[in-house]
């Protein structure tokens, strides 16, 4: 082998220790499907998005190569520890490419990034062959049985939790369980992406099919890793978290997904184009301005938060993202100050997240578009309870409690104080499953020209939850752009 330096040495030592359980793995893990599971840390300094493009070429230039095959993916959980997860033939194939790899010096660069210290590896034969290619999100559980456990019976209970279970929910791609030749198990599960997997974790854990499972576990011995895809294409929803992300981290990459050419503003206190943008964030205080995304949506070419922001103090906000060909190149956003709690102890933030009825958009959407048209604008207030659930009506306005009773009482204080709520326009409807915001234009308070940002979350055809966030529009003479609020 040609000279490289002690940390490699090191790492390849470690790699090939922790791949080879004993002088037969090629042998008697022949004949299945191998998934080999790398874990581990880079070292302090390597920058994050370096590692990716390397790791990228490692499985273009090296891994794909090799004899046997099947699938490479690399993740990274939240806490920063990655996996590489690899598909193989058979173990003597995957064997030879791990000799080959610790022969080759063209990855030293590779392996000097990774802390060899963190690093475990097994392989495991596994039950099917990979079949979750759009998948953006895996969870990987090994475990021990217990040695009483009856490992046929086991076997089928094993089965059963997907069928029973996590192959019922939204976004599941694909479960594929394994055991080494030691005994220790694994299961992975493949999602369309990690919120898919976030809304699963809850009903899992109250299942009884997977209690029953659970209990087989020798406790002490269960590690559990849920991590995100590298190297993956983006949607352009997570192009926009990362983009509002960005605000904590100081990441530079996700100003790359808004259009240089094309960015129109309608943010009337921001100047068009990205110029305006940076002149935003060169006047940011000295920690410079925060950011946390409670909930995101895509519909369409159409990207829509709800967001929590330190920007000039706290502010709760909702943002509109319009995309062409992968770049944002259009934003819309109502902002105003955080409040206190309503009076039915809600905040601007809190609330149900989960995303749900992903067939239902359409419908739901029309559904709020009736509301605001003909409640709201056309004023037919009989048709209230027909929109809005009247045994269960959850309030996140500041100043409304909750129920059919909360928004009565609302609308009389602004009628015995001469105060107007006035809808005069609806511009734009948008929604995904069981969420729909809307964007509608008119008066409030003491007749000021308005802004109106509506969520609404729906049941079975009527709103359940609403959030909003209402906004003065600035007269022309104080605007720093011509683009219009809507």
């Amino acid at each position: 082998m040609k000279s490289i330096n002690t940390l490699y040495l090191l790492f390849v030592f470690m790699f090939y220790v922790s791949c080879s359980p004993n002088k037969n793995s090629s042998t008697t893990m022949n004949g299945k499907t191998i998934m080999e599971v790398t874990t581990f840390k880079i070292n302090s300094g390597v920058d994050p998005m370096s590692f990716a493009v390397r790791d990228a070429e490692i499985e273009n230039d090296f891994t794909r190569k090799q004899p046997g095959y099947i699938k490479r993916q690399s993740g990274v959980d939240e806490k920063g520890n990655y996996v590489v997860v690899v598909f193989w033939k058979s173990a003597a194939e995957a064997d030879a490419s791990m000799n080959k790899f610790m022969d080759d010096p063209s990855v030293a660069d590779y392996a000097k990034m990774i802390d060899g210290s963190s690093m475990n590896m097994a392989r495991y034969a596994m039950d099917k062959a990979f079949n979750a290619p759009d998948s953006r999100f895996v969870e990987i559980m090994s475990f021990d049985v217990k040695p009483e456990t009856n490992i046929e019976k086991f076997n089928a209970l094993n089965q059963r939790v997907e069928t029973d279970v996590t192959g019922k929910r939204k976004g599941f791609l694909q479960r594929l369980t394994g055991v080494n030749e030691a005994g220790k198990q694994v299961v992975a599960i493949y999602w369309a992406s990690k919120t898919t997997s976030d809304a699963a974790l809850q009903p899992f854990m109250d299942a009884t099919t997977s209690k029953e499972f659970m209990q087989e576990m020798e406790p002490s011995s269960v590690i559990m890793g849920r991590y995100k895809f590298l190297n993956m294409e983006l949607t352009n929803k997570e192009k926009v978290v990362a983009l509002l992300n960005s605000f904590n981290t100081g990441d530079k990459t996700p100003i790359s997904y808004i259009n240089p050419e094309k960015y129109i503003q309608h943010n009337l206190a921001v100047g068009d184009g990205l110029e305006g943008f940076g002149a935003v964030m060169q006047h940011a205080p000295p920690g410079g301005f925060k950011a946390n995304v409670i909930r995101a949506f895509e519909d369409g070419d159409y990207v829509f938060t709800h967001t929590e922001y330190d920007f000039f103090g706290p502010k709760a906000a909702f943002d509109v993202f319009r995309f062409e060909d992968g770049k944002i190149v259009e934003h819309w956003d109502n902002m105003i100050e955080v409040q206190p709690p309503n009076p039915s102890g809600r905040t601007q933030f809190d609330g149900e997240t989960e995303i749900t009825d992903l067939d239902k958009t359409e419908a739901n959407k029309q559904t709020i578009r009736e509301f605001i048209e003909k409640v709201l604008l056309n004023h037919e207030n009989d048709k209230i309870p027909t929109y809005i659930n009247p045994t269960k009506y959850i309030q996140h306005n500041p100043a409304v409690a909750d129920g059919l009773e909360g928004f009565g009482a609302a609308m009389k204080y602004f009628a015995e104080n001469g105060l107007v709520m006035e809808y005069t326009q609806l511009h734009k409807v948008m929604g995904e499953g069981n969420f729909v915001l809307t964007m509608s234009e008119g008066k409030f308070g003491k007749g000021e020209h308005t802004s109106f940002y509506d969520l609404f979350r729906l049941e079975n055809g009527q709103i359940v939850e609403h959030w909003d966030v209402i906004e003065t529009i600035l007269p022309e003479s104080e605007r720093k752009n011509n683009n219009g609020k809507f």
